[in-house]
């Protein structure tokens, strides 16, 4: 990122005319599907379902489990859930957005105890991953909360390393009052529970979310990007574009399941992070309606992009990082009259990203190398003598 600079004139009527020609540049339709020529095939496939990390979404029955996993990442409609089964086995599903978004999510049945002997808690519980404690806010949550603490005692005896993230879920049907005095409520009981037992060492992180609205995808992106060992090479990545562009805020999603892997160090603020949500969705829509030329798939390629101008003087631009991710970034109007200096900016920070892939792959690659390869061992023993 070290390349990020000012030009001419010159170079910002061309960047300008070969960015800007309108307003909104194809993106992904509702059922886009990558193809065998999608650059970034091999990488994820690289790394093997066993070797992923893993979210474990736990929580008892009608929770809301399976309506999170299937609004978050199958596009399902927040109605829609309403009329799903409650789940009665371990439903694994592997989620390989992009070489970054690489994990194995398991949704468990609420009312199966994963810790008796017929099961395997190593198997489980071990390896890199998130444990995600799902409690229904609109309902008694004592009983949510003595299960959330046998889970965490169990599952940390086994794997130290796990992380525990609680999503106090179903929030959108109660006030603002009380979503503050609920959250306290189970953050001071679980934390309670855990000094009680002499095992504060353990860190809970808690969320209201609701498939009503953004949190829920704000919450998942927390959880992903906790998983993503590159993550601070991303936000400092982030925080040299934006501080060399003019920009005020930007995220890069992951556009398939609209989870943000990193974002610049600023706070982030709900309202932007639901602008940048509702861009994604309105691009997708607009490219399903005009992106198509005689039933073929428009592709997202390296010169998507899209610009929308809002009343109030901001800019929401959007820019193709790769076949799977996507920058947005938020900035005033009047520091969009460089857009050619964006422009070039964005082009280094997006080769400076395809340098992280690079990595990211060669680990990956040397990993599974490492795992496939056979060791020999070489017996010797005395033959008989003539």
């Amino acid at each position: 990122m070290d390349c990020a600079a000012s030009y001419t004139q010159e170079d910002d009527d061309h960047y300008r005319s070969e960015f800007s020609s309108s307003y909104v540049v194809g993106s992904f339709p509702k059922d886009f599907v990558y193809g065998p020529d999608d650059p970034d095939q091999d990488i994820t496939t690289i790394l093997s379902p066993d070797q992923k990390p893993k979210i474990l979404l736990m929580g008892l029955r009608r929770s809301g489990k399976s309506s999170i996993q299937k609004v978050v990442f199958h596009k399902m409609t927040p109605n829609e859930t309403l009329f799903l089964e409650s789940t009665n086995k371990i439903e694994s599903e592997n989620i390989s957005n992009s070489s970054f978004v690489q994990f194995k999510i398991l949704d468990f049945p609420g009312q199966i105890d994963f810790f008796e002997p017929s099961f395997d808690s190593e198997k489980i519980f071990g390896g890199q991953g998130a444990l995600v404690f799902v409690i229904d806010a609109q309902d008694d949550y004592m009983e949510a909360l003595q299960r959330l603490h046998q889970t965490v005692l169990r599952a940390h005896k086994v794997n130290p390393h796990l992380r525990f993230e609680v999503f106090i879920h179903k929030v959108d049907g109660l006030s603002d009052d009380t979503k503050i005095e609920t959250q306290r409520d189970i953050h001071q009981r679980a934390n309670d529970d855990l000094i009680d037992a002499g095992m504060e060492q353990i860190h809970l992180s808690f969320y209201l979310t609701s498939i009503y609205d953004h949190s829920i995808f704000e919450a998942f992106s927390k959880v992903v990007q906790k998983l993503i060992p590159q993550l601070p090479t991303l936000e400092n990545l982030l925080n040299i574009f934006i501080s060399n562009s003019g920009i005020e805020k930007a995220f890069l999603f992951d556009v398939l399941s609209k989870i943000y892997i990193a974002t610049d160090s600023s706070p982030v603020d709900m309202q932007s992070y639901e602008l940048c949500c509702e861009m994604i969705d309105v691009v997708i829509d607009i490219s399903d309606i005009y992106g198509k030329d005689e039933g073929v798939q428009v592709q997202f390629d390296k010169e998507s992009s899209s610009i929308i101008k809002l009343n109030n003087q901001t800019i929401l631009y959007l820019r193709e990082v790769s076949r799977y991710l996507a920058l947005v970034c938020i900035l005033r109007e009047d520091n969009f009259d460089r857009q050619g200096l964006i422009d070039y900016n964005f082009l280094c920070f997006r080769n400076a990203i395809q340098e992280v892939f690079d990595v990211r792959t060669n680990q990956l690659q040397q990993l599974n190398h490492n795992t496939s390869t056979p060791h020999h061992q070489t017996n010797h023993t005395n033959g008989p003598t003539s």
